[in-house]
């Protein structure tokens, strides 16, 4: 793919990044501030270009912040066969950063939901999840927030989210206790309310 291949930004195909994207002078100078600050010299050969490298980077991390995640729910499906049981994404893989230290969460989550009446193109989940994780983030919020969003464009019976990451701002820092992994869950409709449905649905997740 070239660098001039946009791809489909609206859908999260590709965030654009075209190779003539104007750099704002304040960006690029505040990541030399930063480079100085650090104490090494911006002006070395090796960072010269480093600014401008940093400030693409963050216009695709931050993409989320360009879309709205329930827009990925709009279209949805009723003709379903009757099929009323439940509809499961796992394994999901995600980035993030975290609004603490701007450091990187990763992890992957499992997304499920119990229909009624209609359902949505399994694709759309993850494009739910990717809206949200790639802005500056906690996982417990944005696990709340890839929950909300279904439960409430998709009105199904049950929505449950788990998310699991790890967090260089924990495993690269301070602490520096790497390979912890923290796990967040939120659980509507029937999952909540009726502990074998949460059973099952956990089960078929893995956990």
């Amino acid at each position: 793919m070239t660098s001039t291949d946009q791809g489909d930004p609206e859908n999260g195909d590709l965030v654009e990044a075209p190779a003539d994207y104007e750099i704002p002078h304040e960006v690029a100078e505040a990541v030399r501030t930063l480079i100085r600050w650090a104490g090494d010299d911006p002006k070395r050969e090796g960072l010269l270009d480093t600014p401008r490298r940093v400030a693409r980077a963050w216009k695709e991390y931050a993409h989320g912040y360009q879309e709205d995640p329930a827009h990925h729910l709009s279209r949805t499906f009723e003709e379903v066969g009757g099929y009323d049981e439940i509809v499961l994404l796992k394994d999901i893989p995600f980035q993030s950063h975290c609004e603490h230290h701007m450091a990187p969460i990763i992890g992957k989550a499992a997304i499920a939901y119990l229909p009624d009446n209609k359902v949505v193109g399994i694709s759309k989940l993850a494009r739910v999840l990717h809206g949200f994780a790639r802005r500056l983030q906690v996982q417990e919020r944005l696990t709340a927030q890839v929950a909300d969003t279904i439960w409430e464009h998709l009105q199904p019976k049950a929505v449950a989210v788990v998310i699991e990451a790890t967090h260089a701002c924990m495993t690269a820092r301070g602490v520096r206790t790497p390979g912890v992994m923290m796990t967040t869950s939120r659980m509507m409709g029937t999952f909540r309310e009726d502990e074998r449905s949460r059973r099952e649905v956990l089960a078929l997740m893995g956990y």
